[in-house]
């Protein structure tokens, strides 16, 4: 029990919320009542890689969570048929009802028998929260009604009149449209109490922006960056090298319009240059990965030689940063100075190879990775569209608030790549201005660096090493955000022998299926050994070889199964997920999602198979969650509030 008068500046401030032993009681009852209320379902997703409608299918179906409430509700006493347009209605409501009502012949009879269904769903998802919790996730349009639903059954004698008026004016006064859709979004609000993205939403896909801008709608989110993430807010923040490799990535999924139409950014110069410098040259080396038919050869043509061009003054850049840095250790990536430009050869770790590609017309064999006047003014160009990029800052700012390398939730550790270590098991050690770091201490000074990166004012030495970092997070051997020990770009565009492409994971891959690893991660982020879990995503887990993505006797849990669909042959599923409710751990693979109009049109949710990783003997509650452990300190103050009151230490108002 805390002691009254060491508390007393804090308790009278407290006092002017609860002026009196009533209020202060009221609040005890009210906070130790959601206590003992079962805990919030949370959903885990993980590298999206800009693949937003399996994405947003995932998220508004929340994992089959919708799907399963529907069954556990309607098994017996509606059609399978009736109970897919049901799941249908909850996902895509707007989209859904446009052909419904094209379709059928009496509308009204179809919405007054739905809003009844899609009203027992919303309570029966809504059993576990307080009411003011569900008040909070109520449309304003329509709070009264849904709350007037919600709270009383609907079949009780004495109100079915008052309920049935309700529905009949709904529809006579031509809202049941406006009304269905709004309920069908609070049930998608109910299902999942907290959403955490386990890293990677940038790159290969599409759309990355609509993920964004669908997560910074979402009521409850957190993110784990992924190393393309990281990319990312290296490019936003005016990082030269992160700028380079994101252009370069883009480039070679020929996604240049998420750069050009979505961010708004000129890519003009940095074409024009190229047509001029590799006129004549076919870049075959540097041809998109993409669909046949999607880009013209023409096209194809102009992106290959800003794909090479791009590539080259990535190459300079960091070159550049390798030497500013040489606590990054990484001089072995310092490449160019290795080429023999008279005979098309490179010197790797004292073998020769032939290089694919030989013209290098931006390259001044003395001075390598000096840039050309040309190439200075592309990348500073760049770099201003970059960071005056409106919607791409909205993003990346978003990235930061929500955002971080990992987080310990509800007894979790949720990292996107690993804790790196070394072969014998200890913790990687790096050196950073100065110090040396290893394990969460070193996660926590990155992520302390990687925000003055983006938030110190330009032209300081705290912000260029905050950039540096970005880069070293996206690359470096000790990153946790990447976990190997090299990134060979270079090698597998100029080099056609494979042994040069190698990239060697951190021990941590391997060593994560011990249980004393495990457990040794565990109590370095003072977690409980017996009840944690490390959520992985980064690495695709191959299910069609027989990979398991529970790991550990299930202390691990890795659930990137390939959203991304430049993965999936590999992997040969279209991702997992994850679900954690009260009773249960329940791990979810996803097969490729088709489109959003399949699944409006013909009702087709994602074929999912869920596998039941840990089931708890007794339900887990709000008191057992770290939310929980903020309320118990709560109620301890308020106790102690009490006290002060009834011995007149303080008084009541």
């Amino acid at each position: 029990m805390k002691n009254i008068e060491k508390e007393l500046k804090y308790l009278k401030i407290l006092s002017k919320q609860y002026p009196s032993i009533s209020k202060a009681s009221t609040e005890i009852i009210n906070l130790e009542a959601i206590l003992n209320l079962p805990k919030g379902t949370e959903h885990f997703i993980s590298d999206i890689h800009g693949e937003y409608e399996a994405f947003v299918h995932v998220l508004k179906n929340g994992s089959g969570v919708i799907k399963r409430k529907i069954e556990e509700l309607f098994s017996s006493t509606i059609r399978e048929s009736e109970k897919k347009t049901l799941a249908t209605l909850v996902y895509y409501p707007e989209q859904k009802l446009a052909l419904i009502e094209k379709e059928e012949d009496n509308i009204d009879d179809f919405y007054r028998i739905y809003i009844y269904r899609l009203v027992e769903l919303c309570r029966y998802a809504s059993s576990k929260y307080t009411r003011s919790k569900v008040r909070k996730l109520l449309p304003e349009d329509f709070k009264y009604i849904i709350e007037e639903f919600l709270n009383e059954h609907v079949e009780q004698v004495h109100k079915q009149n008052y309920y049935k008026s309700i529905v009949d004016t709904i529809i006579s006064i031509d809202r049941a449209k406006e009304f269905i859709i709004a309920i069908s979004k609070v049930i998608q609000k109910l299902v999942v109490d907290r959403l955490h993205i386990v890293g990677d939403i940038y790159d290969r896909g599409p759309r990355p922006d609509v993920v964004l801008d669908t997560l910074m709608d979402y009521h409850s989110v957190d993110i784990q960056w992924g190393n393309h993430d990281i990319l990312w807010m290296g490019a936003a923040s005016g990082e030269k090298t992160c700028i380079a490799n994101a252009l370069r990535i883009s480039a070679r999924y020929s996604n240049l319009d998420i750069i050009e139409d979505i961010y708004g950014i000129n890519l003009l110069p940095l074409a024009t240059f190229a047509l001029e410098q590799y006129k004549s040259d076919p870049c075959n080396c540097f041809m998109p990965k993409g669909s046949a038919g999607e880009t013209s050869t023409k096209e194809k043509t102009l992106i290959a030689k800003m794909h090479k061009a791009i590539s080259i003054i990535q190459f300079k850049l960091e070159g550049e940063v390798i030497k500013r840095r040489p606590e990054f250790e990484m001089d072995h990536r310092l490449l160019l100075d290795k080429i023999n430009y008279e005979e098309g050869t490179i010197n790797l770790k004292g073998n020769i190879y032939k290089l694919k590609d030989t013209n290098f017309p931006t390259i001044d064999p003395k001075n390598p990775y000096k840039l050309t006047k040309e190439e200075e003014i592309v990348i500073d160009k760049l770099v201003s569209s970059f960071k005056n990029s409106e919607k791409l800052q909205k993003h990346v700012s978003f990235l930061f608030s929500k955002g971080s390398i990992y987080l310990v939730s509800n007894g979790n550790l949720l990292i996107h790549g690993c804790v790196p270590l070394n072969e014998d098991k200890s913790f990687m050690k790096m050196k950073l201005q100065g110090q040396e770091y290893s394990g969460r201490e070193l996660m926590d000074k990155m992520e302390t660096l990687v925000r003055e990166g983006y938030l110190f004012k330009d032209k300081t030495n705290q912000k260029q090493y905050g950039m540096d970092i970005m880069w070293y997070l996206w690359t470096g051997k000790c990153s946790s955000l990447f976990g190997k020990d090299d990134m060979t770009t270079f090698e597998r565009y100029f080099i056609e022998e494979k042994e040069t492409h190698k990239e060697n994971k951190n021990p941590y891959f391997t060593l994560r299926e011990d249980e004393d690893v495990c457990n040794k991660i565990f109590k370095e982020f003072e977690l409980d050994t017996n009840e944690s879990h490390i959520i992985n995503g980064h690495v695709p887990v191959e299910s069609k070889n027989g990979e398991s993505p529970i790991k550990a006797n299930g202390r691990i849990i890795a659930i990137d199964g390939g959203f991304s669909r430049a993965y999936q042959e590999k992997t040969g599923i279209a991702g997992y997920t994850l679900i954690y409710n009260s009773q249960s751990l329940q791990l979810v693979s996803h097969d490729p999602f088709t489109s959003t109009e399949e699944a409006i049109v013909n009702e087709s949710d994602i074929l999912s198979t869920t596998m039941l990783v840990e089931h708890k003997l007794s339900r887990k509650t709000v008191k057992d969650t770290d939310a929980g452990k903020k309320l118990l300190d709560e109620v301890d103050d308020l106790k102690l509030l009490l006290t002060a009151y009834k011995k007149g230490i303080i008084k009541e108002v």
